[in-house]
């Protein structure tokens, strides 16, 4: 049985995975200390309250096209993303701003975030919710939707 070891830069740390062992992927900026998961006293209900607080704040901050996508059993990386467009940069800039800040009021305050500088999509990441905020434009060129979105199964053949 072959053994690999990998150490963190930086950290001093290091891990021993033996053969045979189911990997976590973890893409992280920075010092990786360990896999985010689900704290032990955390639960699905949880994540569904996360969400409403979630999109009570893009509805109050006028977010258009809100869609989320239950990805609980999908992805390692939560249990739902949430994918809206704001009206300009300026726009989605604030619903983000406003998303951060309803979020740190209700406890769920260490959220990852990438692009609020620039403002054309906005990542939010809360560990149980995954939100995209973005201009119109960007979100048709990435259209994260489809991807995630399950086929449809029509007469025998996936579209």
């Amino acid at each position: 049985m072959w053994q690999v070891s990998a150490r963190f830069a930086g950290t001093g740390r290091a891990v021993l995975i033996q053969k045979g062992t189911n990997l976590t992927t973890v893409h992280a900026k920075g010092n990786v200390y360990g896999v985010f998961s689900k704290s032990a006293g955390r639960s699905d209900d949880a994540a569904d309250r996360a969400l409403q607080l979630v999109l009570a704040s893009l509805e109050d901050s006028k977010a258009e096209d809100i869609v989320s996508i239950n990805i609980a059993g999908k992805s390692a990386l939560g249990d739902y993303m949430v994918v809206v467009s704001g009206r300009s940069n300026r726009h989605v800039m604030a619903i983000a701003d406003h998303l951060i800040s309803d979020l740190k009021d209700e406890g769920l305050g260490n959220a990852r975030v990438e692009g609020l500088e620039a403002g054309d999509w906005v990542l939010i990441d809360t560990g149980d919710i995954i939100i995209h905020v973005f201009r119109p434009e960007i979100r048709e060129f990435y259209n994260i939707e489809r991807m995630w979105a399950a086929p449809e199964i029509e007469d025998g053949t996936v579209h």
